[in-house]
């Protein structure tokens, strides 16, 4: 149970919006701000026809000060890509991976030390996966107006309910930190919240490794090995076309089809066409493109191909049923959610395994909080 008994003061709602108009100004309050003093760090953007999310507005804010920054500004000052990259400089975002998506593509910056507080109400009792207004409302009795979530960030001027609600985004960042901090410390998850967003960054960091992309089609686990090759080199064609093209996947060929190809293996382009569901103007532009993938990946070596994952078999089930007993209760036991504590991905694989040996169930946080069930773990994991 959440406890919304807190003592944390929120800034009031700023009675002007104020801006960072240019880069000198940005630059100066950047490098004017206290060392170490977290960074409330918020973005809008548009990501409707584009495979990359442009960038609309940044919200920064620090001690009871609330920015709002225009994109070029911010793409022109190195003082904000160097704190960005900064371990020692904690950002504080919520539900931070398309913000983290945003920074990586559009200013070529890993972010570092990010702090996603999504993930750290949850592991201070909040519950999983729970939204920014409604946490606000249930914690400091604030009711945030939403209205604005879909707007067009593009356009300009922005309107005076945009730029409220753009600060709103980012004024109970620091006070949300400070409540989840406090219950972090009285849980002994002290590290739990920065290893957690760590890993978390670090899963959805940008890979240019195309060839792995197509353990991302579960939907392909049931092609046969030969299928999963040329299924690996249609997605990561699909992957370099969308980019260089900035367009969605969905626009140049969806999963679905492309796991229809890669079991069809068509040899011709009345064959290619013949696929149900394949658009007439892909086989024209991409169809002779298309065919010669399927050619080369039919006659490359797949026989070390990782094969993709495939759903529990009826016993694997019952294992992992009977595994998650112990890990759920433990869960319970500390008030954090199941889902956090051990994702379903990892269970699975840990079953499939029979063996914790090297899993990162026992690492880090996670450590103190399942070793005492670990032994019935790997038990249960034998049977």
């Amino acid at each position: 149970m959440m406890d919304t008994n807190t003592a944390v003061t929120v800034p009031p709602s700023p009675e002007t919006v104020r801006w960072l108009e240019n880069t000198e100004a940005l630059d100066t309050w950047l490098t004017g701000l206290a060392p170490e003093l977290p960074l409330a760090l918020d973005t809008e953007f548009e990501r409707v026809s584009t495979f990359y999310p442009i960038p609309g507005l940044v919200q920064l804010g620090a001690g009871e000060e609330l920015w709002l920054v225009e994109p070029d500004v911010v793409a022109a000052s190195e003082p904000f890509r160097q704190l960005l990259a900064d371990p020692r400089r904690p950002k504080l975002l919520y539900a931070m991976s398309e913000d983290l998506e945003l920074f990586r593509h559009w200013l070529n910056v890993a972010p570092a030390g990010v702090l996603d507080l999504q993930l750290g109400a949850a592991l201070a009792g909040a519950g999983f996966s729970v939204g920014y207004a409604r946490l606000v409302e249930s914690l400091f009795g604030e009711t945030l107006d939403k209205s604005a979530t879909r707007s067009d960030w593009l356009a300009r001027p922005l309107t005076p309910e945009q730029q409220r609600y753009a600060l709103e985004d980012i004024r109970f960042l620091a006070p949300l930190y400070q409540w989840v901090k406090e219950r972090l410390q009285a849980r002994g998850l002290e590290q739990a919240l920065e290893e957690e967003s760590a890993r978390f960054a670090g899963d959805g960091a940008d890979t240019e490794d195309f060839d792995q992309y197509y353990l991302k089609l579960r939907g392909g686990w049931t092609l046969s090995p030969e299928q999963q090759s040329v299924l690996q080199a249609l997605v990561a064609w699909r992957e370099g076309e969308c980019r260089r093209l900035d367009r969605p996947r969905n626009r140049v060929l969806n999963d679905g089809l492309l796991i229809a190809v890669a079991e069809r293996q068509p040899g011709s382009l009345a064959e290619l066409k013949d696929v149900q569901g394949v658009p007439g103007g892909f086989v024209r532009r991409y169809g002779e493109q298309v065919l010669a993938l399927i050619r080369d990946a039919r006659k490359a070596d797949f026989s070390r191909l990782e094969p993709i994952p495939g759903p529990l078999t009826r016993e694997q089930q019952g294992i992992y049923r009977s595994a998650k007993k112990y890990i759920k209760k433990v869960a319970e036991d500390n008030d954090i959610p199941i889902e956090i504590l051990a994702p379903r991905k990892r269970l699975e694989k840990a079953v499939k395994q029979k063996s914790l040996a090297n899993d990162p169930f026992f690492e880090g946080w996670r450590l103190a909080l399942l070793e005492p069930v670990r032994a019935d773990i790997e038990e249960t994991l034998k049977q």
